[in-house]
């Protein structure tokens, strides 16, 4: 069965090297410099730059946008499924529990909304995707509001310290 393991920033060496991640997708602030895992091909990196917000017009901050959204449908339709994507942000809790959800959706769009998220929540205590990601991505995939009405079901999740990477399992 392919997976998405959604990390933090600070375990994504680890977790690469742990589920034989060679694909990676990174939701990180502009500012935020880090090293890609060896084992992660830079052709096969995709990097997003983007602020964990909701809504734009926040000063020097970059809010996700549709173009984020594009890249990462399109990046996971690239992906094999050979091995584990790993997708992370700094805390593994907002941007890139969103990021995964969008990109299990781009690659089984045949999957239930409301069971996917479900899933996604007992991975995972601690996600609250990220509410602007998931409404794009809500959109471009045609959930027609399915993605996000799901999402608000399951509400915020537990406070995290951003050191609780979890696996999210795709359906089939």
């Amino acid at each position: 069965m392919s997976a998405i393991v959604v990390s933090p920033l600070a375990r994504i060496a680890e977790m690469a090297v742990r589920h034989g991640a060679r694909e990676m997708i990174s939701l990180m602030a502009k500012e935020q410099s880090f090293h890609r895992p060896a084992v992660i091909k830079a052709e096969r990196h995709l990097l997003l730059n983007m602020n964990d917000i909701s809504f734009a017009g926040t000063g020097d901050l970059i809010a996700p946008q549709e173009a984020h959204v594009r890249a990462i449908i399109d990046f996971a339709t690239g992906w094999d499924r050979s091995a584990p994507l790993l997708i992370h942000c700094w805390m593994g809790v907002s941007r890139s529990p969103a990021a995964a959800l969008i990109a299990a959706l781009a690659v089984r769009p045949e999957e239930e909304d409301l069971t996917l998220v479900r899933r996604l929540r007992t991975s995972s205590p601690f996600a609250t995707p990220n509410a602007r990601l998931v409404a794009i991505g809500d959109d471009m995939l045609g959930r027609h509001g399915r993605l996000v009405a799901a999402v608000k079901e399951i509400g915020r999740g537990a406070d995290a310290d951003g050191n609780a990477p979890f696996t999210l399992a795709l359906a089939g």
